[in-house]
């Protein structure tokens, strides 16, 4: 199995295919021109199943795929279908933005996802335009129906960033609980590509919960919860759901880390936030199975404590969030 040097056990692999978006996020992507991979540096499908293949034999079971935005990726589908049909490989989920999702929501679930995980962090078609920069919220109210009525299981993220999505956080928890959908609230981390973030502009957990127990239902934390899993779960008292608060900057959960992230042009890496990558695209290439099993645990053996978000020593990555993988 995939055990790093702190005994922690690594069955989460995140996979972007690629680094292009069709919404431009400001605390994600510059708002000109983006210098994105070219495209022949992309994995292939073929490349991506080899490397689940192989990263399935040591133990990995969970798959997420990401991007950038991964539905601009053509064919997705047919890598769907790959991923779910490979030995060991217990769970596949898919994070989008939806505004392509009404038209791939079937062949998707037909492939073998059955996961989604939809970035939105407003409901106000002003404020979605002003942070994505795109006028596509009717899209992705449609994507978020359309999925619905498919029979896939959905979860809303939201970026938490202070001063600016206070005034979303009911309607959001309004609307996922009549929805059915289960609404995860990300602390807003130092990976933008203009370099925007500081601390002070971090919607906290604790604040978040406190918000929503007062003006919507009180909220209990789940006892027993997968405490490998990023997100900290709470439920409302009325018995309407469950929320998750992803709060890496002020309860950092590194040392219950099981995750792995894949690049979209085949780098490895440990942490989200890691500064060192290992190449698995010309091994994948031209390489042995032996020497990306190899790679891989390597990898992990060199995975740190923890990313140090609230220390001095903390440096941020050399790449911005779209291209390291959501």
């Amino acid at each position: 199995m995939l055990t790093d040097g702190f005994g922690r056990v690594h069955d989460s692999l995140r996979i972007s295919v690629t680094d292009r978006c069709n919404i431009r996020c400001f605390y994600c992507m510059p708002d000109g021109l983006v210098a994105f991979e070219p495209r022949e540096n992309l994995l292939s499908f073929e490349q991506i199943e080899r490397f689940v293949q192989i990263a399935a034999s040591l133990g990995v079971t969970k798959i997420r795929l990401t991007g950038g935005e991964p539905l601009v990726r053509r064919d997705l589908p047919v890598l769907v279908r790959k991923l779910a049909g490979i030995p060991g490989i217990r769970d596949l989920a898919l994070t989008t933005n939806a505004v392509l999702l009404a038209a791939h929501a079937q062949t998707l679930y037909d492939a073998g996802l059955h996961r989604l995980n939809v970035h939105l962090d407003t409901l106000d078609r002003a404020k979605f335009q002003h942070i994505t920069r795109r006028d596509d919220l009717p899209r992705v109210l449609e994507g978020l129906q359309v999925a619905k009525q498919t029979g896939f299981k959905i979860k809303i993220n939201v970026v938490a960033v202070k001063n600016l999505i206070e005034p979303d956080l009911v309607p959001m928890a309004h609307f996922c609980r009549d929805q059915g959908f289960e609404p995860r609230f990300i602390e807003f981390m130092p990976l933008d590509s203009q370099h925007l973030w500081d601390r002070s502009k971090v919607l906290t957990a604790d604040e978040i919960v406190r918000t929503l127990s007062q003006q919507v239902a009180p909220l209990e934390e789940v006892p027993d919860r997968d405490r490998r899993a990023p997100a900290t779960e709470y439920r409302w008292a009325d018995g309407r759901g469950r929320i998750g608060l992803i709060a890496s900057v002020t309860r950092p959960f590194c040392l219950n880390c099981n995750r792995l992230r894949l690049t979209s042009d085949g780098k490895l890496r440990y942490c989200l936030f890691a500064v060192e990558e290992t190449d698995v695209r010309q091994l994948l290439r031209s390489g042995s199975d032996a020497e990306i099993a190899a790679a891989l645990r390597s990898n992990v053996a060199a995975k740190w404590l923890g990313h140090e978000i609230n220390s001095q020593r903390f440096v941020p990555p050399p790449r911005p969030m779209y291209s390291i993988g959501g």
